[in-house]
């Protein structure tokens, strides 16, 4: 049912927005409410992808991109006019709106700027998917790329976000962990094309999912946690029934740091409840051992102990510069 026209009033201009990454069609009731109540609904887009949906749910829709002036007119009497905005339409129309009313010669209706649709937590992944995914089919650089070649890329980011998480700098961590999520997408696009095994970006979110359900009984099953080291008992369990392994080293990637990987093998060590005695030797290589198993054992990472004195190292160096 739409409005009864008086003469005299402004009317209203009702700008519709709807999120590109929410499927068209699933908007909000108030959205459909000012939809049907409507005097005109407006879209200068004969491809936009709600008109299908407006269609079916019987909102007549007419394509037309009016300017600001003509617009308002449209609103004269009372009139609800209601504009899905589409493309680089939108700043010319939106533009055009604020000059009218700066000049003070046009009564001007209502403006009101209504959300058909909100974007959820997690959109703009969407939006990287996409962008990556036309990277990969245009750009000479990237649609040549490997997963062994991009291999070293991995590492250097990983350094970079650790690098920034010690820093702490808050813009330089946003960057790095963009850097380590590209990473992802990009590796996760290649496998896509493998004409044997090929997976995509759902399958590593869908797999890590329900990874963290399955090592997460306290949070998602009925198992309780309430310290962190029985999380990790929880963790520890999980993970030993999921990977069946034969050895509390299998999985300890040998490529890592030499003092992370020492920690990690006294950890999986500890964990186990293991007495395993260091290897003797005179080098250099199994005193830096003892130290890394005795940092582990209390409570200290040796990797990031070592760092954080030699970045302290560094900065007397440039001191005595």
């Amino acid at each position: 049912m739409t409005a009864v026209e008086e003469p005299g009033l402004p009317g209203r201009i009702v700008l519709l927005t709807a999120s590109h990454r929410v499927a068209p069609g699933l908007l909000s009731w108030p959205a459909w409410e000012t939809l049907r109540a409507a005097d005109l609904v407006l879209c200068p887009d004969p491809g936009h992808p709600q008109l299908p949906y407006l269609r079916e749910a019987g909102v007549p829709v007419e394509i037309s991109a009016p300017d600001a002036q003509e617009l308002v007119e449209a609103c004269e009497g009372g009139r609800t006019v209601v504009v899905l905005p589409s493309g680089e339409g939108d700043r010319r129309l939106t533009d055009g709106l604020a000059r009218l009313a700066g000049s003070g010669r046009v009564q001007m209706p209502d403006l009101e700027l209504l959300p058909g649709s909100y974007d959820l937590p997690g959109a703009r992944l969407l939006d990287l998917v996409q962008v990556m995914d036309r990277i990969r089919r245009e750009c000479p650089w990237s649609s040549q790329q490997t997963h062994k070649g991009l291999a070293k890329y991995a590492l250097e980011e990983a350094y970079e976000l650790v690098e920034a998480v010690e820093e702490g700098d808050r813009d330089e961590l946003r960057e790095e962990l963009g850097d380590v999520l590209l990473q992802v997408v990009f590796h996760a696009r290649i496998a896509e094309e493998d004409g044997e095994e090929p997976f995509s970006i759902d399958d590593v979110a869908g797999g890590i999912v329900e990874k963290l359900i399955h090592r997460h009984p306290h949070v998602f099953g009925s198992e309780r946690a309430d310290t962190p080291e029985e999380v990790k008992e929880h963790w520890l369990r999980m993970k030993a029934v999921e990977k069946q392994r034969a050895s509390v080293t299998d999985g300890v990637p040998l490529g890592q740091p030499a003092l992370a990987l020492a920690a990690k093998l006294a950890s999986r060590t500890r964990t186990a409840g293991l007495s395993v005695p260091l290897p003797s030797g005179e080098g250099v290589g199994y005193r830096l051992l003892a130290l890394a198993v005795a940092a582990e054992a209390s409570g200290v990472d040796p990797e990031a102990a070592l760092r954080a004195a030699a970045r302290a190292y560094r900065v007397a160096i440039r001191a005595a510069e």
